[in-house]
């Protein structure tokens, strides 16, 4: 954001550089490319990984770019995003069928709650759920199971929030300013 609009978006709503805070502050205009490179860094590696060696390798690959995420070399590992986005990208490129449960999962809860949180948390913990249930390989299974955990333990503050009733509701458009 800061090459586009001159903010360090670290700066700016919940100081979380994931989609959700791009989106809330900017606008779907600005969000929606973020949310295509956060999707994009999961399934590209984790793709070319599986076609290229194997399962392992592609989840270990997916694994490796949620980390990144969460953890970016390019701010001196401080804190990234919650990885949703890019472990989507990740299981689409791994297991298809997985990522596309845990998108439709996350859709319909969205749709419903309006919270970009607990529709993440409920979309990571299909994941297993949909990965052992479409009888995936041992290696998707326990990437699942780590993703999902990962998800929920990022998350714990909004789940403090959520039970405080503070959490924020999603708005797919910013208030018109008068």
């Amino acid at each position: 954001m800061r090459a586009l609009r001159g903010e360090d978006i670290r700066k700016t709503g919940s100081g979380n550089i994931g989609v959700t805070n791009v989106w809330r502050t900017y606008g779907a205009r600005l969000g929606a490319p973020v949310m295509a490179l956060d999707v994009a860094k999961g399934f590209v590696p984790a793709l070319l990984a599986t076609l290229f060696v194997g399962h392992l390798a592609g989840v270990l690959a997916g694994g490796a770019a949620m980390l990144g995420h969460w953890r970016p070399l390019f701010m001196r590992f401080g804190r990234g995003g919650k990885v949703v986005a890019t472990c989507g990208g990740a299981f689409l490129g791994v297991a298809p069928l997985v990522g596309g449960v845990g998108l439709a999962v996350w859709i319909v809860v969205f749709a419903v709650v309006r919270y970009a949180s607990v529709a993440s948390i409920v979309a990571a913990l299909s994941l297993p759920v949909a990965a052992v249930s479409l009888g995936e390989p041992w290696p998707v299974d326990v990437f699942a199971g780590t993703a999902a955990l990962a998800v929920l333990v990022l998350h714990r503050a909004n789940i403090t929030r959520l039970r405080a009733g503070t959490e924020t509701r999603f708005r797919l458009r910013r208030p018109a300013t008068g």
